[in-house]
């Protein structure tokens, strides 16, 4: 199975220099405007969409790609930050959280295992397709460990939004995980 995945643009939250976590942040003006001409400009093609259920996920879809019906999935939805949902992204530190959770919230890899029953079951029902994912920031760093068998500090280190390598779509080879 091969995945195309995008990151929703830009919210509100985002423009604020927040993080949102489960939090609902609505896209911007500037994030409405990248999901239209992601949608123009991506050189994938895709049979089915996939989106987290949180909305800036949902909005970024039906704007970047109308012709889909896209599916909601909540296993796709940013790391819960718990206390921290809403609040300066500086104290959102991934390299502190990889086996342990945000306060009242979840780890990376809490977001890794729900990343990793989504990829199963979607690899189940639909092994030589091509998918298209909409979600966050912590569904692509499992995504990079899960697929490139690589860790969680290898793939903070290397995150886009560190290294400023963002693409308009990630192209991801899923096989069966043990």
């Amino acid at each position: 199975m091969k995945i195309i995945y995008y990151v929703h643009g830009t919210t509100t939250d985002n423009a604020s220099k927040k993080c949102s976590g489960w939090k609902q942040a609505q896209l911007n003006d500037l994030g409405r405007e990248q999901a239209v001409n992601l949608g123009k400009n991506t050189p994938y093609k895709f049979d089915i969409l996939f989106t987290s259920d949180l909305d800036r996920a949902m909005e970024s879809a039906k704007l970047a790609f109308p012709e889909f019906q896209a599916i909601h999935d909540a296993r796709l939805r940013e790391c819960n930050y718990g206390d921290l949902d809403g609040e300066d992204k500086k104290l959102v530190v991934y390299e502190d959280h990889i086996d342990t959770p945000f306060p009242n919230g979840e780890s990376l890899k809490d977001v890794c295992k729900r990343v990793k029953e989504f990829l199963d079951e979607v690899n189940e029902k639909y092994p030589d397709k091509t998918i298209g994912i909409i979600a966050h920031r912590a569904p692509q760093i499992a995504l990079e460990v899960l697929s490139k068998n690589i860790s969680f500090e290898e793939a903070n280190k290397n995150d886009w939004r560190k290294t400023g390598d963002w693409m308009p779509g990630w192209e991801y080879e899923i096989r069966h995980f043990d």
